[in-house]
């Protein structure tokens, strides 16, 4: 028997960043960066069912304290 506590994550959904004309995707690198830093992991797209990005999932272990 596994005496281990199994990881608890917690979830983040972020909208891919918008051009001018609210159609184009700005690259989200350095905001994925950013979240990056703060122990976010990108875990895929959540897409429109025509086709596009609605959201980015990320998620990141929560640690006891």
């Amino acid at each position: 028997m596994c005496t281990a506590s199994r990881p608890t994550w917690e979830y983040k959904a972020l909208e891919p960043p918008k051009g001018l004309t609210k159609r184009e995707v700005i690259d989200p690198t350095a905001e994925l960066n950013e979240l990056g830093a703060e122990g976010w992991e990108l875990v895929g797209p959540i897409d429109y069912d025509k086709g596009g990005t609605k959201f980015l999932l990320l998620k990141r272990q929560v640690l006891d304290e």
